[in-house]
This record gives structure tokens, C-alpha cells and sequence, in this order.
């Protein structure tokens, strides 16, 4: 009998990259979402009923419950990047989360997957990183064999990182870079200057979201991974000033860098988070301040016999779309 996985967050940037992958492998797939009539795009992924979007809020424990019952194995993809209205951080990270690993429990599931994020930290001051650390707690006290997947900022043709820089490319004469240590006078040998970028922002780590889902399904399938985490970054680090350089050569764009110190962003973002979707909000220029890179101490990538692909060789395959 072909066993089920039930996929919370299926039809997102992620997890449709999964459902394709455990469909490929043979799995009955569930993609739990808001919005299964949205989702219709998934079933041609496998064979005819095999992937099938249903719903499910995992804010609503009755719902989860149902889209669990008979599953040999859950995948929880489930996040927000910002607040709005009643959909908060910690009822989806935190309580969300918890909801998923207690149906599992109570549902007798073998496997749980939970997604969490790079820079997870009860202490932070960013309730985004906070309520992550948050969301992994409560998975451990409910499902301690769960599999946690920590990824550094997740990269690919439908990403919010890379994609979003570019438009911005497109749109504007000049790209900020965040700085908190730029802006220094400096000495040289031909007298003093101005080191505007300082450091060059804060440091990413971005992972191909095909190496993120491969990770996903290793985990699924491989009883060993049981109660592990990892951390998953891609092969270089890169500093803000450099990923939006990196942006300009591969679309060719000729917007200029202007260094913008932390206190002007924090400025900036009080005014954009009230739009509907905001490019930057308070919480996230919080989350700017740490780096975004796998800090070691914790398997990754290459224990999981992935070998990670380098952003250079996949974002010409999409930001083309954005060259001049």
C-alpha cells in the first residue's frame, strides 16, 4: 500500500517544490492549504489522485486533525515573513506549529518534518526569529523525533529575495544597502576618505530551494533523521552589497548603491509596512542586524549528500526576465 504524507503549506514557494518530489517517489501527497481551489495546479504532479489539495488552516487544531487522520508522515512548511491583521507571528509559528506536532503525535504519523528558519532565537529581538525558536520548541515537547530544516534565505524562480531586489532594480535609480558600520572617515595614503558601505550589510547564506526540498524528502524517508536538525546555506556567503551586485550583473540593470545607515531604515519601514504587501517592515530590519549564515556546530547539505548549488549558476535562468 503507497503510503500518505500530508504537506501543510504545499502549494507555497517550497512546498511545491516537495509535493513534486514525493509525488516522484511514489507518495500519496496532501497539500494542506487555505485555499485548495487555488491549489489545483499541483495534482498534474503525479499521477491521476495522487496529489490532492485540501484544506486546512494550522491555526484551526480541528482542521489540522483532519488533514492528518490516516498520514504515515507530515511535512509542516507553514510561515508568514509579516504580520497582518489577525495573522500573527506566534499563532502561525508558535501555536501553529505545536498544533501540527500534537495531531501527529495523537495521530500515531511516523514522520514529522518541521521547517524553521536560520537565526531562530528566543532572544532576539525580532519576533519573526523569536517566534520560530518559539514554533521548534513546541514541535521537540510534542514530537521529540521530529526533523527540523533550518535554511539560510531560500533562492529560485518564485523566491522573495532575489526577485524582489530585481523589480526594485527595475523601478528605482538607486538600490539601498543597509549598513551599521558604514559611513566611517577612514585613513588612506593620499590623506583621509569617507568608507561609505563599511562591511557591506549584513551576510547571507542563500540556499537553492531544490537542495532545501531534496533535504525535506531525505528526511521523510530516512528513519535516521529522526529528532536531528540541520542547517542548510548554499556555498558562498555573500553581504548585502554583494547579492545586490550580483543582482546588476545578471540583469545587466544600472541603478546606483546608496549605503542607508539601520536608523534610516527603521524610518523607512514604519511608513512601508501599512502597505499591503510591504517591501520592509520594523520587524524585519531587526532581523537585517544578525547575519543569515550557517554558523556551524550542526549537520547541513553536505552530511545529507546534497551538494549545494551556487546562486550564479541558477538566478540567470529567471532574473532575465528583469535585464534592460
Amino acid at each position: 500500500m503507497r503510503k500518505v504524507v500530508t504537506v501543510f503549506g504545499g502549494s507555497g514557494f517550497i512546498g511545491t517544490q516537495v509535493v513534486r518530489r514525493l509525488a516522484a517517489k511514489g507518495w500519496i501527497v496532501r497539500a494542506a492549504v487555505r485555499h485548495p481551489a487555488a491549489a489545483g495546479f499541483l495534482k498534474p504532479m503525479g499521477d491521476p489522485g495522487q496529489v490532492n489539495p485540501i484544506h486546512a488552516d494550522v491555526t484551526n487544531p480541528d482542521s489540522v486533525r483532519n488533514a492528518l487522520a490516516g498520514a504515515d508522515a507530515v511535512v509542516n512548511l507553514v510561515g508568514i515573513l509579516f504580520e497582518k491583521g489577525r495573522t500573527r507571528f506566534d499563532a502561525v509559528h508558535r501555536q501553529g506549529a505545536a498544533n501540527v506536532a500534537q495531531a501527529a503525535r495523537d495521530a500515531g504519523v511516523n514522520r514529522l518534518v518541521h521547517m524553521s528558519a536560520l537565526g531562530a532565537d528566543k532572544n532576539s529581538p525580532s519576533a519573526y526569529a523569536r517566534t520560530k525558536a518559539l514554533g521548534e520548541e513546541a514541535v521537540q515537547a510534542a514530537f521529540p523525533g521530529a526533523t527540523i530544516i533550518r535554511p539560510s534565505v531560500v533562492f529560485g524562480p518564485d523566491d522573495d529575495f532575489f526577485n524582489r531586489f530585481a523589480k526594485l532594480a527595475r523601478l528605482s535609480p538607486v538600490l539601498p544597502v543597509f549598513t551599521g558600520d558604514g559611513f566611517k572617515l577612514i585613513h588612506t595614503e593620499g590623506g583621509y576618505a569617507i568608507d561609505w558601505f563599511g562591511s557591506g550589510g549584513p551576510t547571507f547564506q542563500p540556499v537553492y530551494v531544490g537542495d532545501v526540498a531534496d533535504a525535506i524528502v531525505k528526511a521523510v524517508e530516512d528513519p535516521r533523521l529522526s529528532g536531528r536538525i540541520f542547517e542548510l546555506g548554499g556555498p558562498r556567503r555573500y553581504t548585502f552589497k554583494e547579492v545586490l551586485e550580483l543582482i546588476l550583473r545578471v540583469t545587466g540593470l544600472r541603478p546606483r548603491l546608496m549605503p542607508l545607515p539601520f536608523a534610516a531604515a527603521r524610518l523607512q519601514a514604519a511608513f512601508l509596512q501599512w502597505l499591503p504587501t510591504p517591501p520592509l517592515t520594523p520587524d524585519q530590519v531587526k532581523l537585517l542586524r544578525v547575519d543569515n549564515v550557517v554558523r556551524g556546530g550542526k549537520p547541513g547539505l553536505v552530511e545529507l549528500g546534497i551538494t549545494p548549488v551556487a546562486a550564479e549558476a541558477v538566478l540567470p535562468t529567471y532574473l532575465h526576465r528583469y535585464r534592460a
